[in-house]
């Protein structure tokens, strides 16, 4: 991958289209050229986002040389100071803390790559913690009861990986999200398996999951796509799902293999068919619902968290009837990560400071929440463990958090 490449996925990945324009209304001072001469050589419409703390944009540098792109040292600290006074973090929702009836303990390791950003978490049969660190490209592999940690690079370089899966025999799968792959590690000889995108345009595979028959199900969200990859063959089949720029990205197997999938660019879940490949939609009632991540209890009913309008929402594709409830924090909490555990649901709310720990009883239909040590910012995805605890991926602050569950 080249360095503009580079530098525009990176970009892509901070920046999000809220603010002044790169090229034309930075605001001045010091390191306002370099700022713009950097940003604005791949994006000249990008806009700054909601800004980060001062920890935070050193995090986000780091990243960026981690991805590959060069940066002077001697104008690392000027483009730094700059963007910390400029774009300083929004004030965001304090996240609530609501009691209840569930006690947790909570364990964070930092990983050993400053600025990894990892993406996404897996609690593996063997007890190990993964994730993946998408801005070092590498899959890391904690031990949580003796916290020993290995990180394991990746063959393409600058791939990007994303999501994390793992197969019967022990292998773990990743999306290289930058690279337009998805790849098998196997973490006894380090040994890594590329499996490319038969159609050149789909760049960014997202999420993956196993099916019961043990075929690999993606999305690639910008693509607007849901694969499925045979691992005994290494084929791979491209859907193209009814709605553009539908945008698929977290997905959930259900009890009969039915393979879910929500679409973060509209208000629609979607369902494929491993036989016919078929896929049906199902429209969420809300015009600006934007559900991110999906969890589906014991019943086959199918979870979502709407990151857009800060809600939990419950969806019986038998029926097509929709509940939703507030989330604890609010309309601005941002519902992100989220996981079923024992037909309990836990999730995260990244848009809140710090992110929290929600828990909500479908029974009861009561939450109750904690606040993260150390912030948690950002948890994008989560993971269960085989003993039912709940695992955390923190992105920005660079760690992986083990959340134990009482009995």
């Amino acid at each position: 991958m080249s360095n503009l490449s580079r530098l525009s996925f990176v970009t892509a990945l901070l920046l999000l289209v809220t603010g002044p324009t790169w090229a034309q209304e930075l605001p001045p001072g010091e390191g306002r050229e370099l700022v713009a001469a950097h940003c604005n050589s791949c994006h000249p419409a990008t806009r700054v986002g909601s800004g980060y703390t001062p920890e935070g944009w050193r995090t986000v540098m780091r990243m960026m040389q981690n991805h590959g792109v060069a940066i002077p040292p001697d104008q690392l600290a000027t483009m730094t100071a700059y963007l910390t006074k400029s774009f300083p973090e929004k004030a965001k929702p304090a996240g609530a803390v609501v009691p209840g009836p569930g006690t947790v303990s909570i364990t964070s390791w930092p990983v050993p790559t400053p600025g990894s950003r990892p993406h996404d978490p897996l609690a593996t049969r063997d007890g190990s913690i993964w994730w993946t660190g998408q801005m070092v490209n590498a899959l890391g592999r904690l031990d949580p009861k003796s916290g020993t940690m290995k990180e394991f690079s990746l063959k393409t370089p600058h791939s990007g990986p994303h999501g994390l899966d793992e197969d019967r025999d022990g292998n773990i799968w990743y999306t290289g999200n930058a690279a337009g792959l998805i790849g098998k590690l196997d973490p006894k000889t380090g040994t890594v398996t590329e499996y490319r995108m038969p159609d050149p345009n789909v760049k960014d595979p997202h999420t993956l999951i196993f099916d019961h028959e043990g075929i690999l199900w993606f999305t690639a969200q910008n693509a607007n796509r849901v694969g499925r990859l045979d691992p005994r063959t290494g084929e791979i089949k491209l859907l193209t799902p009814p709605t553009p720029k539908s945008r698929p990205y977290g997905m959930a197997v259900s009890s009969k293999g039915t393979v879910f999938y929500v679409a973060f660019g509209v208000n629609k879940v979607g369902a494929v068919d491993p036989k016919t490949l078929e896929i049906r939609e199902y429209t969420l009632p809300d015009p600006g619902a934007r559900p991110r991540r999906i969890a589906m209890t014991s019943d086959d009913v199918v979870w979502y968290t709407d990151y857009a309008r800060g809600y939990l929402g419950r969806l019986d594709p038998a029926t097509g009837k929709v509940t939703e409830w507030p989330s604890p924090s609010g309309p601005k909490s941002e519902p992100y990560g989220i996981s079923a555990i024992h037909d309990v649901i836990w999730y995260s709310e990244s848009g809140t400071t710090p992110n929290t720990i929600v828990r909500f009883d479908p029974r009861m239909t009561k939450f109750q929440s904690w606040q993260l040590p150390g912030g948690g910012n950002i948890v994008r995805n989560t993971s269960v463990t085989r003993d039912g605890d709940f695992v955390l991926a923190n992105s920005l602050v660079n760690t992986v958090t083990l959340v134990k569950i009482g009995k």
